[in-house]
């Protein structure tokens, strides 16, 4: 008697661009328009790894869930994920549903209220403009994958180019600017997945320093919030002239 064979894997295990077939809710009224950024990520990435292979299916999941997180405003639209027990951790805080991140926003579900941005400050508009102006492309991979289906830990990078100036509010509500540098910005981070029987993901938990990505575009940059405008400007608050700050942390 022959072995049974292996059920298939969901399209979006095969493809990274499955999702994007899906007649569903498009934020915007309409599908995305990945082409440029896998583009870049074809140009510009640093892993070959094998069709087939557990790191590209990997790889091919988790785009396939950025593209439904980004632009399928309703949860239960998403096929990557189990809608009922999924749960997102940023760093092994609190758990959060799909619906906070479809209501916030990638941006604002991975990076805390800091001196260069905030989500309080920062809507889900605002914070796709924010980034998406600065770098044309933000692409990801993986590194490396361990363990295995149910559960898995994946090792990534996620990088662009900063050529456009930045803009957005930091957690005082203050106007944060940053001139582009035309620099790379390389972060690299950690996670941990769990998949249930139908191969959808449960439970996401991202590892990274936030700051990371805004520590790169301040480097030898010259920030500017509206305090420090402020100060420069009236003789009162800043005495006459004040020295830029040099954005190191």
């Amino acid at each position: 008697m022959d072995a049974e064979e292996a059920p298939a894997l969901p399209d979006y295990f095969v493809s990274p661009d499955a999702v994007l077939k899906d007649e569903a809710t498009w934020r915007f009224g309409r599908r995305p328009d990945y082409t440029k950024n896998r583009k870049a990520w074809q140009e510009t990435k640093t892993m070959n790894h094998t069709a087939g292979s557990l790191e590209e299916l990997v790889e091919n999941v988790v785009k396939n869930w950025e593209i439904e997180a980004s632009y399928k405003p309703n949860p239960k639209e998403w096929r990557t994920i189990n809608a009922e027990k999924y749960q997102f951790r940023l760093n092994g805080g609190p758990p959060q549903p799909a619906e906070a991140m479809a209501r916030l926003g990638t941006y604002n579900a991975l990076i805390e209220p800091n001196k260069y941005y905030s989500p309080e400050h920062n809507d889900f508009s605002a914070s796709h403009k924010t980034f998406k102006r600065m770098m044309p492309f933000f692409a990801w991979e993986v590194l490396d994958v361990y363990g295995g289906p149910p559960k898995l830990a994946i090792r990534w990078r996620h990088w662009g180019t900063f050529q456009g100036d930045y803009t957005a509010k930091n957690e005082q509500g203050e106007k944060v600017t940053m001139k582009s540098t035309g620099k790379v910005i390389d972060i690299k981070g950690m996670a941990v997945a769990e998949l249930d029987d139908q191969m959808r993901v449960t439970m996401l938990d991202i590892y990274f320093d936030p700051m990371d990505m805004f520590r790169q575009m301040d480097e030898g940059n010259a920030t500017e919030s509206e305090h420090a405008a402020a100060q420069a400007a009236c003789p009162f608050l800043g005495q006459g002239q004040v020295e830029k700050p040099e954005g190191h942390l």
